[in-house]
């Protein structure tokens, strides 16, 4: 690991890879989506699985998007998802220190990146390097803090609390979605530059909440976020159970609502 890097809180355990292939450049880029015109040059910053890639690639095709991350093996599978005909190129890469020449790209994106890493305004400076002159930086994080639910139960309080235990041992900062525009003026950008905006997801329907419920029930007893926090002695194997089995009574309540708040920035280059 370089001195940037650090654990990966979600890891990559299937439950993971789930909630990541469900998004889209719709339900989670929809602040950059009129910026993209054809051929336009596109930087994916933690493409992930790949799936909001290729809505990019569609959109400003025949411009050439460039996707990066820095696990070579999701790398991998997000070249095996992404048609070869989409016109987009995998560099594995680290957003400190991105492998292109200055000004390179129309358009920089990230999702759901900045909350992970170790310096975060550094991002944002490599970012803004290797975007043209007129181009756009676009950036959306969610914040934990701000993320509310019905019913109210106690065991989802102590997951929030748990999870942030674990993203900020691991350097993060799982409230980034608030932080956003205070990163991008310390990385540089004037105020006049920052177009500052916030959307939701919100999972209510009887398929929306076993798909949310079900996979964070999953989440925090099998995967990454769970051995660490067994690891570090920040909970044991019984709270994790009792925190699941209640993310499956929220998920069976015809009652249950739960809303997750992204930050959002337009930072114009």
């Amino acid at each position: 690991m370089t001195e940037h890097q650090k654990q990966y809180t979600h890891g990559y355990h299937a439950s993971v890879l789930r909630s990541h292939t469900w998004r889209t450049v719709e339900n989670s880029a929809g602040h950059l989506l009129p910026e993209l015109k054809p051929g336009l040059s596109v930087l994916d910053v933690g493409c992930g699985p790949g799936t909001i890639t290729a809505g990019l690639a569609e959109r400003v095709g025949p411009g050439l998007v460039t996707a990066v991350e820095i696990s070579a093996e999701v790398l991998a599978k997000a070249a095996e998802a992404v048609p070869e005909s989409a016109g987009v190129r995998f560099e594995t890469a680290d957003v400190h220190a991105l492998p292109f020449p200055d000004a390179s790209f129309d358009v920089v994106h990230a999702h759901q990146v900045l909350q992970h890493v170790a310096d975060p305004v550094q991002a944002l400076r490599e970012m803004r390097r290797v975007c043209r002159p007129g181009g756009v930086v676009a950036v959306r994080d969610s914040d934990y803090g701000a993320f509310v639910w019905y019913p109210s139960l106690p065991e989802l309080d102590e997951w929030n609390a748990l999870y942030h235990r674990v993203a900020r041992a691991n350097g993060g900062e799982p409230d980034a979605g608030r932080m956003l525009r205070s990163w991008a003026l310390d990385a540089g950008f004037a105020p006049e530059q920052v177009e500052a905006s916030s959307s939701t997801w919100c999972f209510s329907s009887q398929e929306d909440r076993a798909w949310w419920g079900g996979m964070w029930a999953e989440r925090i007893t099998g995967s990454a976020i769970a051995e660490q926090a067994v690891a570090e002695g920040f909970a044991g194997r019984e709270e994790l159970e009792r925190i699941s089995a209640a993310w499956q009574s929220w998920a069976q309540d015809p009652r249950g609502w739960f809303s997750v708040l992204h930050g959002e920035l337009l930072c114009r280059v």
